[in-house]
């Protein structure tokens, strides 16, 4: 039982220390050649590895106990498991999970001697089963439970290819560790308590069949045709004779007859119960069992994020960075009117990219994560034409696709002058499916276009207010927002082209521009809502100029986004931002091409834990949003299938947080990166501690993240995961419903 104090105690030490035995370094860990940050896995061993009795001549893997054949351990999801891994104690997973959320655990496999050939070490069979607890419950193979083989990009591990399920087969490879990634997914109803099962990991010949060979589409097709047959007899039988259900009776049972009697079902047909019996208690015997036990508890994950993690994912190739690029994003709120405002321009040298909230009701229940996804990199790689069935499919596919990662898509094409037509729903307001889009409970906020997004000609001249008519009627209306352009630039060549563009749109619109309207023009132009000269500096120091930013902004804007950048490891410099703040503001934060080692960042080869403490960054700096510019900004590519290459000049994985599913499967489905995964645990994260400042207050949350070693700065968090598990214990034992 879990329920007592000692118990709780015991808990908490059990998840941060037995869980991942082999999870210290005792060696210094180089990084991989030519990608930042390096791993925190890629280690070695002079130490050989031999079997427990001596193999001779060819092996026979149905004679062997797998576990002499390979070595066979789990690892935590922050571990960089790469091809020189070296094996540890196979130990059980012992994991925690609230409802609602996802939790991840690496398996890792390596042989130990070869039993295949043509350079395979081996095949092993991977069979995933059913959780359950002891009440009956059941977390299901396919639909919680996921199993993924980690896939090395530039000799990285980070893409997550699917495995079938229940049962797949791998090859290994001399020399080298393959790593599976099993996740989680714990259901918003699923009843609390202790879930266990096993993962069965089997060495068998490459030529052997498998346990589940899946059917062929031929099979598959006659298979559904008897069936569907026999459900059409019987589905009359209530108004037949006797005689006709007799009938009816008879031709179902030569038609199951003969479905039982074909080839898909052949190994069944003699009587070898006892034979096949032994046959499965020898697998079994064989088999190394990974087991696995999950507590689940009476807490639920919001459906919708608490914190805003904006992504955004561009095409567009042309972008420049600053050293004084400190504001990036500027957000709109309009809480008492159904109106777009702007704000009066000045000479902050910064760019800054504008995303206009139109709210109805006064303020925004839910936090958005938002992920822009280039529409024109779909078009491109998919090879559909814009505005085509298959076009709309690609898209929904994608936005579906998306929503799992707690990510409220938005999709864009660009324009000049960085003026981006951003929207989340292909299909206009009137379309059916714009409900089905923008009522979706997990989808937190919604791009408005404000033009047709699939029209090739002009757009009509009242297309956004009509747009407007149509969703301040829905109850989704408070999700709404504009975003009109990227880095907006307010150089002092840029002001009088940005003026005209705020114009345009309020022509385009017919909806007033209240702020930018009650300025004189001469006002904008010449910042005298600074009250100084157009050529005087706002400060003595760039930090101070910084700061007052916001100044020059009010009252029309309540979200200032900076780049992690501009505080480096000075975190009182947060706090000074936190405290320019008025109520009704907030404060957000971005990553990009920096900051750089050892700073948290997503960029590919960091540490496991470097990736997950972006969030935990947030958290203690007081940000109440995140901004990130992309998530699949590989280069151009015309076929679906075409190798994923990271644009020249950015850090490797900057910018892409998934892939393309045709690169890796069959399958257009995209593959997901261990980024995108520890992105998502860092949301979780973020909820736990929601959840221990609310019961103990933020100062105690803080403690919490100092008194686990998980986080103190952002050049001091944990390498290791133990801290991870041992503060979520610690919510856990705290937070828990009785």
């Amino acid at each position: 039982m879990i329920g007592t104090s000692k118990n709780c105690s015991s808990l908490c030490l059990h998840l941060a220390c037995a869980s991942f035995v082999g999870n210290t370094h005792d060696s210094t860990v180089p990084p991989v050649e030519g990608v930042a940050g390096g791993g925190t896995s890629y280690g070695w061993s002079d130490g050989a590895s031999v079997p427990s009795f001596a193999l001779k001549g060819a092996i026979d893997p149905s004679e062997v106990p797998s576990s002499e054949l390979l070595h066979v351990w789990c690892m935590p999801s922050t571990a960089n498991v790469g091809s020189q891994e070296m094996p540890r104690q196979l130990e059980p997973m012992n994991l925690l999970a609230a409802r609602n959320e996802r939790e991840s655990v690496q398996i890792a496999l390596r042989p130990k001697v070869s039993w295949g050939s043509c350079g395979v070490a081996g095949t092993v069979q991977v069979q995933c089963n059913d959780l359950t607890s002891a009440s009956g419950d059941r977390l299901v193979v396919g639909q919680s439970l996921k199993i993924r083989r980690v896939t090395p990009v530039l000799g990285v591990p980070d893409a997550l290819v699917p495995l079938d399920l229940p049962v797949s087969r791998i090859s290994l490879y001399p020399g080298e560790t393959t790593s599976l990634w099993f996740s989680i997914d714990v259901p918003s109803d699923q009843p609390p308590g202790i879930y266990q099962g096993d993962i069965l990991v089997l060495a068998v010949k490459a030529d052997a069949p498998s346990a589940t060979s899946c059917l062929g589409k031929a099979e598959k097709r006659d298979l559904f045709r008897e069936l569907s047959t026999c459900l059409e007899i019987m589905e009359t039988v209530n108004h037949n004779s006797v005689d006709e259900m007799i009938n009816k009776a008879k031709s179902v049972t030569s038609n199951l007859n003969r479905v039982l009697l074909s080839q898909s079902f052949s190994e069944f047909l003699t009587d070898n119960g006892a034979a096949d019996m032994m046959e499965e208690d020898s697998t079994l015997s064989r088999s190394v069992h990974v087991k696995i036990s999950l507590t689940i508890w009476d807490f639920t994950l919001p459906v919708t994020p608490s914190l805003p993690a904006v992504i955004g994912v561009s095409c567009f190739l042309g972008f420049k960075m600053c050293s004084c690029c400190c504001y990036m994003f500027l957000c709109f709120c309009f809480p008492y009117k159904n109106s777009v405002k702007s704000f009066a321009d000045n000479e902050i040298r910064n760019f800054y990219t504008i995303l206009i909230l139109v709210e109805g009701t006064g303020e925004v229940e839910h936090s958005p994560l938002r992920s822009l996804i280039s529409d024109t990199v779909i078009e491109d790689r998919y090879n559909v034409e814009h505005g085509s069935s298959e076009w709309f499919d690609t898209l929904d596919m994608h936005f579906k696709w998306l929503l799992q990662y707690k990510i409220s898509p938005y999709f864009c094409r660009w324009g000049d002058s960085m003026r981006v037509l951003t929207y989340t729903c292909p299909w206009p307001a009137d379309h059916p499916k714009s409900d089905e889009y923008y009522s979706d409970p997990r989808l937190a906020a919604y791009a408005v276009p404000y033009c047709p997004v699939a029209s090739c000609g002009d757009a009509a001249p009242n297309f956004l207010q009509e747009q407007v008519n149509v969703l301040k009627t829905k109850d989704h209306w408070r999700k709404a927002y504009f975003y009109l352009w990227d880095e907006f630039h307010s150089f002092p060549c840029h002001r009088e082209s940005n003026r005209r563009h705020l114009h345009n749109f309020n022509h385009e619109s017919n909806l007033k521009l209240d702020a930018f309207l009650q300025e004189k023009p001469s006002s904008v132009a010449s910042d005298d809502v600074a009250g100084r000269p157009s050529d005087a500096p706002l400060a003595a120091t760039s930090f101070e100029a910084f700061l007052k930013v916001p100044k020059y902004l009010r009252p029309h804007t309540q979200i200032y986004c900076t780049s992690e950048w501009v505080l480096g490891n000075r975190e009182d410099l947060a706090k000074d931002v936190v405290e320019e703040l008025e109520d009704g503001e907030e404060w957000w934060t971005y990553v990009c091409m920096g900051p750089s080692d050892p700073h948290p960042n997503w960029h590919l080869g960091m540490r496991g834990t470097q990736h997950r403490a972006v969030m935990w960054r947030i958290w203690k700096e007081g940000g109440t949003g995140f901004l990130y510019w992309g998530a699949n900004c590989y280069e151009k590519a015309t076929v679906s299938s075409a190798e994923v290459r990271f644009r020249r000049g950015l850090p490797p994985g900057d910018g892409v947080l998934y892939y393309p599913g045709e690169v890796f499967t069959s399958s257009r489905e995209p593959v997901a990166s261990l980024r995108l995964e520890r992105l998502l645990s860092g949301l979780q994260d973020i909820e736990y501690l929601k959840l221990y400042a609310e019961r103990y207050g933020r100062d105690e949350s803080l403690s919490l993240l100092e008194r686990s070693g998980l986080y103190l700065g952002p050049e001091r968090y944990t390498i290791e995961h133990a801290p991870v598990d041992m503060m979520r214990g610690e919510v856990y034992c705290k937070c828990r419903l009785s």
